[in-house]
């Protein structure tokens, strides 16, 4: 397959990239600058002013990851930006691809999402049937999905990664969870009791990979690890693998007083997501277990 990866240079294109070029696939890489994607057989550059317009090319898949951060104070202008450059720029990039010829464009759109989709579920689990949570994320991972839907009147099978964190040595929240513990300034956040879901890197662009070229999968794809684990499991299992203590504690009006509605959402909230869709494709964990994903990572 001749595959097209948005925001190749990051963390899950990268390793995507690599992982589909090693399969015998045809990488297309689409940057806004120069940045070499050692995996890409084909290194497409993006409009300065209107980065939505992938220049046209024959593709069978395009997998779509770019975003801003959701990283940092959330304040009204941040929101603003999370929410263009997923929503609004989706929606801009579908209408874009339907200007494409019908023999270009690609059979099927992988769009990220995230499980915040899910909102705050507490201990009960979900999984890809549930119903949307809610909050600020909730709704941006909603909207985001409905705009990559939108590729279906284009005859495009539309799949929504819906991702937890996602764990690896080179990106993502990893190694800066490893700095703090190695220094022995890891702890629980808040009461510890919300849910975490995980994925390991290399099971999270397996799982893509294998949706991309299973004819039959389509709809939302929960990106995460069968077993998740609550904040305080996380924090003890880390601290374990890492061989250092964890005795801080991050409490949590602190944390809502420092970081706002990000502190709610993204760290004193959590969902117990079950990875249904990939289960039931037949995708083999390498990493099932926290403890043995920590374990390949340090």
């Amino acid at each position: 397959m001749r595959i097209g990866i948005t925001g190749a240079t990051g963390f899950i294109g990268g390793h995507l990239a690599a992982l589909a070029h090693s399969r015998g696939h045809a990488v297309v890489a689409y940057s806004r600058g120069a940045h070499a994607v050692p995996a890409a057989d084909e290194l497409l550059q993006l409009p300065a002013k209107a980065p939505h317009a992938l220049p046209e090319t024959h593709l069978d898949a395009l997998v779509h990851l770019s975003g801003e951060s959701l990283m940092g104070l959330w304040t009204s202008e941040k929101r603003d930006r999370i929410w263009k450059s997923r929503v609004n720029f989706t929606e801009s990039l579908v209408t874009h691809l339907g200007t494409w010829k019908a023999e270009n464009r690609p059979k099927v759109l992988v769009c990220a999402s995230g499980a915040g989709f899910y909102g705050n579920s507490g201990a009960d689990a979900v999984d890809e049937t549930s119903p949307q949570g809610q909050g600020f994320l909730a709704d941006v991972c909603a909207g985001w999905e409905a705009a990559a839907h939108r590729a279906e009147a284009l005859g495009m099978r539309v799949i929504t990664s819906r991702t937890g964190m996602v764990l690896g040595r080179d990106g993502g929240a990893f190694p800066l969870l490893r700095r703090v513990f190695a220094c022995g300034l890891g702890g629980r956040l808040g009461s510890g009791r919300q849910w975490m879901s995980w994925i390991h890197i290399d099971d999270a662009v397996q799982i893509l990979l294998q949706a991309i070229t299973t004819e039959t999968v389509s709809g939302p794809l929960n990106l995460c690890a069968p077993e998740a684990v609550t904040n305080a499991e996380f924090t003890q299992k880390l601290a374990a693998a890492l061989h250092r203590p964890a005795f801080f504690h991050a409490p949590a009006f602190a944390l809502k007083l420092l970081l706002r509605g990000m502190a709610d959402e993204m760290l004193l909230g959590g969902q117990r997501v079950i990875p249904l869709v990939a289960i039931k494709m037949g995708h083999a964990f390498a990493h099932p277990t926290l403890s043995g994903a920590l374990a390949s990572l340090v």
